[in-house]
């Protein structure tokens, strides 16, 4: 098992939409406020196109087994506080030029890649090992990152709903139907506003709790196709937990005491 799970957080796009919407001198709330209302208009909701959000938060958890893996669980999101959108970009495209693993996320093909794809563009991000579908590395001809009925990017909530849009559900109620802890006071409608109070921690923090989610539901995922035993899916919640009880985080302590 080599697996990275992923999630993101963005906001709007403040500098792009400056430019795209002539909306030069107001300033950021301004501008978001604007933004918002020129896409209400147009799309009967507020929500930015995928083209349009910046990248604020990337975390990471991170299964790996074997001598090259280090035998390792771990959750983090990438690069510091300070870091910028390219620099976070940079250290999750490395995690897989260097390992290779299987991507694991919860709509990662309908919002999460294309958004880091924009953002790749925006800030001259080179990853040829991700765009890679087989003409250098033949392996990659029928498994590659970018194939959506691909293992090597495994999107749960494509997957499970049998790449069906109409059957897909939220990550919330699927982790909370199987007992994991789900939402914890925070989801992605408040991320504008805790970016804006200067709250990057607790984006940060909400980031690896929704990737934990994901995480524990690939684990039954994996389960139901019968790559786990009750006895390993056991081990590997053990291994977890262990993590999550030691890592001197209180909000991932407090994910493992929700984890029913």
């Amino acid at each position: 098992m080599n697996v990275l799970v992923f999630d993101i957080e963005t906001i709007p796009d403040i500098q792009s939409g400056q430019k795209i919407f002539d909306l030069a001198g107001l300033d950021d709330a301004s501008t978001v406020k604007a933004m918002r209302h020129l896409r209400q208009q147009k799309a009967g909701t507020d929500f930015m196109p995928l083209h349009l959000h910046q990248i604020v938060a990337i975390s990471v958890v991170y299964r790996g087994m074997g001598d090259d893996m280090g035998h390792e669980v771990s959750v983090r999101s990438l690069g510091k506080l300070g870091s910028t959108e390219a620099e976070l970009l940079t250290l999750f495209i490395e995690h897989i030029e260097e390992r290779t693993p299987t991507l694991v996320s919860w709509n990662g093909t309908g919002f999460d890649l294309p958004v880091i794809h924009y953002r790749m563009l925006k800030n001259s991000i080179s990853a040829p090992g991700y765009w890679e579908k087989g003409d250098n590395n033949s392996a990659f001809r029928y498994d590659n990152y970018l194939g959506r009925y691909h293992e090597r990017h495994t999107d749960l909530m494509d997957v499970l709903a049998s790449y069906n849009r109409n059957a897909s559900a939220p990550l919330d109620h699927i982790a909370t139907m199987l007992g994991y802890p789900g939402k914890m006071g925070m989801d992605g409608s408040k991320v504008w506003d805790q970016y804006q109070a200067g709250n990057l921690n607790a984006i940060r923090n909400y980031c690896e709790t929704d990737v934990l989610n994901t995480y524990l539901v690939y684990l039954r995922y994996q389960l139901m196709r019968g790559e786990l035993n009750q006895d390993e899916l056991q081990q590997e919640y053990a291994l977890l937990r262990d993590l999550l009880d030691n890592s001197g985080k209180a909000h991932l302590q407090k994910f493992s005491k929700a984890w029913a």
